[in-house]
């Protein structure tokens, strides 16, 4: 009786050291740097406040190459690198802030000339407001080559075409 706890006991000692190497030798799973949010790149978001650095590098130690200071600008996420993302605007300018800068929610730059919001998604539908290039509003929805967006407070609909802040065909309810 002594000999087959023994036994067992050796056996589960084994057992058990089996289950270590087997785990030490499965390789860890760390996070991607490059990619740490895991959603898609690229993907738009706004600026949550109102002046944000944009540096050359991703870490705050880098030297700042332009300074944003529109609140709720759409920009477009373009790389990650850790808690950093490289972000550009709708003029083509670069570089790189901190995530807790940027906010989830979606925007739209009105650019071209003076564009009609229109109270439904059609041409001939009537004109809620008019409003200028570089004018900036909150993205709500979008069906096909329309999209809702609330313009202080204004609520009407664009041609995509029409605003930077969504790719063409993109989904958004």
């Amino acid at each position: 009786m002594l000999v087959r706890r023994s036994a067992l006991a050796a056996l589960a000692l084994l057992v058990g050291l089996g289950a270590g190497l087997a785990s030490a030798a499965e390789p860890r799973k760390e996070k991607d740097p490059t990619h740490a949010s895991g959603l898609p790149i690229p993907r738009f978001v706004t600026l949550r406040v109102g002046e944000i650095n944009l540096r050359s590098g991703p870490n705050g130690s880098y030297p700042i190459d332009w300074v944003f200071t529109r609140k709720d600008m759409p920009v477009e996420i373009i790389q990650e690198f850790d808690t950093w993302r490289r972000i550009r605007d709708w003029e083509g300018s670069e570089g790189w802030v901190h995530q807790s800068a940027l906010s989830g929610k979606r925007g739209a730059l009105v650019v071209g000339p003076v564009r009609a919001l229109r109270k439904a998604p059609q041409s001939d539908s009537s004109v809620v407001a008019r409003v200028e290039a570089g004018v900036i509003g909150s993205l709500k929805k979008c069906q096909g080559d329309w999209c809702e967006i609330d313009i202080k407070g204004y609520r009407g609909w664009l041609q995509r075409a029409d605003f930077w802040g969504s790719y063409p065909g993109e989904k958004i309810e």
